[in-house]
């Protein structure tokens, strides 16, 4: 499975340059329909009457090995992702938000939005299993690896549709003080998915002849596909079936936002909190497969590692180590649950001096990125200064993520259109393992 059993590093690396989607912008003086993806209780702040999103994107890849100068530079990807002894993580996300649209109506605001997202994990991958796959023709394996892991390591994608609907109130206003509550309903139709796991995997790796052997090894393993990943996980198109499913799901955002305001009709501070994602979706395509099996190889005999080189859908994977007969299945279901990314999101924007203010923003996830059943995402806690006037504005995050650490990045905006990345500044350098990149355009009426 040469290059291919990682799929994700070289998909993203290939297509997008990455956790927090909209650094910076997500958090504007310029409150519209961006503000209540954070925290639905911002529409409740809507700067207009009407608010119109046409089109916004935003895609991002973060991870622990490999640098931004690594990839312009055109180095192997293969042999640097597994260098060193920590695990390898990786967090990808493409998020197209569509056509929406937001209104006023006296303390109340209501929203529909529509959104189509993509996102694809590796999960404490073991550098000496990963690179013994991938790498397995190119005899750059020598001696013997052990490898003893009490986690799970695991390689997923998800693609799926959203259609949201928001509603927001203001539930407490004077001269000085405004609070508001927020939520907003998401019915879900799920795209496409897959995932390849390794629970507790103790095994050793040897050079035997020709072969590069997997033996004396134990690991629960599970596969799972439905939709078009099952027919390849190499192939970028099969990842844009975002509302192939149906409707088979549904979440929730919960919020809500307080105003300290000042005597121009903004704010001094501006603050909140929510959960988002709260649900989950059901994989029902006719192609389902979620298999979980034991595999044990007895020591001195050899599960030979370069069979994986030309592998490029999870049946071909399955297929290999059932012929094996090291694996024995011990779950099969045609169905199956993926709960949500849910996450916990707090913020504040406090005004400085005349137009100039500072936010601090932390994302904090909720749910647990290796466990089969869930989508995971990575904290992110970002400090951003920024110059904001209704027509024109200019910031700068700056951002601790929890898998590639340290990133700087600049934004936009004119009017409704605006533009920017989380770590462009740290990728000039070419020492960030994070590059991002958005842009969209909205309007008020």
């Amino acid at each position: 499975m040469k290059k291919k059993l990682l799929f994700i590093v070289t998909l993203l690396c290939a297509n997008t340059y990455a956790q927090e989607h909209f650094s910076g912008i997500n958090t504007s003086r310029r409150t519209g329909i961006l503000n209540a993806s954070v925290n639905p209780a911002e529409l409740a702040n809507l700067k207009n009457e009407m608010e119109v999103n046409v089109f916004t994107f935003s895609a991002n890849v973060s991870n622990n090995k490999i640098t931004f100068g690594d990839l312009v530079g055109g180095n192997d990807l293969g042999d640097l992702i597994f260098e060193g002894d920590e695990p390898v993580n990786l967090r990808g996300d493409v998020e197209i938000l569509g056509p929406s649209f937001a209104m006023k109506y006296n303390k109340w605001a209501f929203g529909i939005q529509t959104a189509a997202k993509i996102k694809t994990n590796l999960v404490d991958i073991d550098t000496n299993l990963g690179n013994a796959i991938v790498n397995a023709s190119d005899d750059l394996l020598i001696g013997q690896a052990n490898i003893v892991t009490d986690y799970n390591q695991r390689a997923s994608a998800t693609a799926w549709g959203e259609i949201g609907f928001s509603a927001a109130r203001e539930v407490f206003e004077n001269e000085t003080h405004k609070v508001a509550a927020g939520a907003t309903l998401k019915l879900i139709f799920p795209g496409t998915y897959a995932n390849m796991s390794a629970d507790r995997f103790t095994g050793t790796i040897e050079n035997v002849g020709p072969l590069v052997g997997l033996t004396d090894t134990h690991a629960n393993v599970n596969l799972a596909y439905s939709g078009s990943l099952g027919d390849s996980f190499t192939d970028s198109s099969n990842f844009s079936e975002f509302f192939a499913g149906g409707l088979n799901g549904f979440a929730a955002d919960l919020g809500v936002n307080y105003q300290w305001k000042d005597e121009n009709g903004g704010y001094k501070i501006n603050a909140g909190a929510s959960v988002k994602n709260i649900g989950s979706m059901t994989f029902k395509d006719d192609n389902n497969v979620n298999k979980s099996y034991v595999v044990d190889i007895p020591d001195g005999q050899y599960l030979d590692l370069r069979q994986f080189e030309d592998v490029d859908n999870i049946d071909d994977v399955e297929a290999i180590l059932v012929n094996s007969g090291y694996a024995t299945l011990t779950e099969s279901e045609k169905d199956f649950k993926i709960k949500q990314p849910t996450m916990l999101s707090l913020y504040a924007d406090v005004k400085v001096y005349d137009k100039w203010y500072v936010t601090g923003f932390l994302q904090q996830n909720l749910s647990d990125a290796s466990n089969n059943n869930r989508i995971g995402s990575q904290n992110v806690f970002t400090v951003t200064p920024r110059y904001s006037t209704s027509f024109f504005e200019a910031y700068a995050p700056f951002s601790h993520n929890e898998i590639s650490g340290f990133t700087a990045g600049v934004g936009f905006r004119i009017g409704g259109f605006f533009i920017g990345s989380g770590s462009i500044l740290s990728a000039a350098i070419g020492n960030t393992t994070q590059a991002d990149a958005y842009m969209g355009f909205r309007f008020g009426l």
